[in-house]
């Protein structure tokens, strides 16, 4: 093969490797809700600190990956006093795990709808969950949205007590390229 049949080769291989885009997580434009029952009544609270990268190519959902993660001392259930007893060792003992981190391992799907499967970490656990997301660019961001159930003793949060053991999460991710 010839030396100019080999840099066209070579420059194909990189353009098509360089096909997926770079994004970064917008803290004030993301955020984490979730939905737990305390006594039978619905608690709400929300995480931020959103860091971390995404490599995002709406064509091909399989070269697709995410490392995101939030600051789980930003938990806010607009209760102080709930707030600093979730900041502590029995619920995300955030001075020993500051960081909640969800990791994918497979990305499926196109058209705006993708399905994410990888590994959730909290409190030092990792456990495996796959759900639903959709992704919407506008400009130079994409906006994901995912929702998923959990069960929070998997990760040891809050061991017996009068919260139910369910709770439904809504992740929400504006990232930026660049």
């Amino acid at each position: 093969m010839n030396k100019l049949k080999m840099m066209a080769l070579l420059a194909m291989v990189f353009i098509a490797s360089q096909g997926f885009a770079q994004y970064t997580p917008v803290d004030a434009k993301s955020k984490l809700e979730f939905t737990i029952k305390n006594l039978g009544f619905p608690v709400t609270g929300t995480f931020g600190g959103f860091e971390g990268k995404i490599n995002f190519d709406a064509q091909n959902a399989a070269a697709n990956a995410f490392d995101v993660s939030i600051n789980a001392a930003t938990v806010n259930t607009d209760n102080g006093l709930r707030d600093e007893h979730l900041r502590g060792d029995n619920y995300f003992d955030v001075k020993n795990n500051p960081r909640i981190r969800l990791l994918s391992t497979k990305v499926e799907g196109g058209n705006g709808k993708y399905v994410f499967t990888g590994q959730l970490t909290i409190k030092g656990k990792t456990k495996q969950v796959s759900f639903p997301f959709t992704a919407t660019t506008s400009g130079n961001e994409v906006a994901f949205k995912g929702t998923f159930k959990m069960n929070r003793r998997n990760f040891n949060l809050g061991g017996a007590s009068t919260i139910s053991d369910e709770l439904e999460v809504i992740i929400t991710t504006v990232a930026k390229k660049g």
